[in-house]
């Protein structure tokens, strides 16, 4: 993978880039960023230009015979290390299915990988024999480059194994660097924090978003602006939505919304029947997007006093107009029972209740809360056996 190929994540780009030149570039980075914002993409991209015979000033050429095989991530002198499972299990096991994971989708997620090697409910972790493979592989020379790389994806799921590489990463061979791609810095070991330089990356921005959707062919613009407002930078799931079939998320749920303030039951009804046909994903996906309608709204409130903020709300055009309307419709205390009651509604959804209570029931309260017929309405924080009987909750 090259710099042109990684989506985004320009300055961070230019860091590493600058780092290289400057005869500045330490033997163990940590590039620390929120999932799939693109930091594994920047290590491959960085490991290749590493590994390039003929760098160009702001990327590898992709040419030549070190390119052409860190490309399909089978150069001899690139290692890989990511959790699997199981007790005597390590990463070179799996990197045939790991080369083609990164082919499809560089910007996966943990769950994913592990779902794709049959872990099922097991957990991922990156064990003893793993470690002292690492440090029998770079304790070798190189076969073909300058450097030896090793990208160690998820070094949190190292635990206290972490111990065995301390020497190895404040010692390394010569010309062997270290890139570690994390998320969670607090479940690293803080003597390796200490060995590596952290180098921060940020969530992607909605227009890389938007411009890495279209480019793969994943969804229409007009979609990608809809998924990249929901997404919050993470790539990944942006392409999980685009996925699935296009939905008028905004025209559904303003719908409701003016179904659930006249309060015309029949008509309430209609809509809880073709919307319990939806299937669980999409009405979960269809809550996440009321609670970030509900979000905008609630700062377009706050902020109506400022004109020059109109800018910084993240809604398309139609559903901005719409929430303008509404500012004047809805005090704060009510959009905070709604954010609840939606937040409510998808934890039930996630376990399986009878969408058609479910949304009935959530109708029901909406239009008491537009109607203030229930201004004690409160977070619950345990679901009682008979409200798991009441919403049809399987166990």
């Amino acid at each position: 993978m090259t710099f042109a190929e990684v989506i985004g994540q320009y300055k961070t780009k230019d860091v590493l880039l600058q780092m290289l030149h400057s005869d500045r570039l330490p033997h163990a980075l940590l590039l620390l960023g929120a999932p799939a914002c693109g930091h594994l993409s920047l290590a491959l991209a960085f490991a290749q230009y590493l590994l390039c015979e003929n760098r160009q000033s702001t990327d590898a050429c992709g040419q030549c015979r070190h390119c052409l095989k860190a490309s399909k991530l089978i150069h001899p002198d690139l290692h890989f290390s990511f959790p699997t499972v199981g007790s005597k299990v390590i990463s070179d096991q799996f990197l045939p299915e790991w080369r083609k994971a990164m082919a499809e989708n560089p910007y996966l997620e943990i769950n994913d990988w592990l779902q794709r090697i049959g872990a099922e409910n097991k957990q991922g972790n990156i064990n003893k024999e793993e470690c002292l493979n690492i440090i029998k592989k770079l304790s070798l020379k190189t076969f073909e480059s300058k450097y030896k790389v090793l990208v160690m994806w998820l070094p949190e799921y190292l635990g206290k194994e972490g111990n065995r590489l301390l020497k190895l990463i404040e010692e390394p061979p010569e010309n062997t660097v270290f890139l570690l791609v994390a998320e969670q810095q607090e479940m690293i070991l803080n003597t390796i924090l200490s060995r590596c330089q952290l180098v921060q990356i940020p969530p992607m921005a909605d227009e890389d978003v938007i411009s890495g959707l279209v480019a793969r062919g994943a969804t229409s613009e007009s979609n990608a602006q809809t998924i990249a407002q929901l997404v919050d930078g993470n790539f990944n799931e942006a392409l999980a939505l685009a996925r699935q079939e296009e939905s008028d998320h905004a025209g559904l749920l303003l719908d409701w919304l003016r179904k659930c303030y006249r309060g015309q039951g029949v008509e309430i009804v209609d809509w809880v029947e073709n919307f319990a046909g939806l299937g669980r994903e999409n009405q979960k996906h269809f809550l996440r997007y009321g609670l970030h309608f509900l979000r905008e709204l609630t700062l377009m409130k706050v902020m109506s006093d400022q004109p020059d903020f109109n800018g910084k709300f993240r809604l398309p055009g139609k559903e901005l107009e719409t929430a303008q309307r509404l500012v004047g419709v809805v005090e704060l205390d009510q959009l905070e029972l709604l954010a609840q009651l939606f937040t409510d509604a998808s934890y039930y959804v996630e376990r399986n209740a009878n969408p058609k209570i479910l949304f009935l029931d959530v109708s029901i309260q909406m239009n008491q809360i537009f109607k203030r017929r229930q201004p004690d309405l409160q977070p619950r924080e345990k679901i009682s056996l008979e409200e798991r009987s009441t919403l049809g909750i399987r166990k």
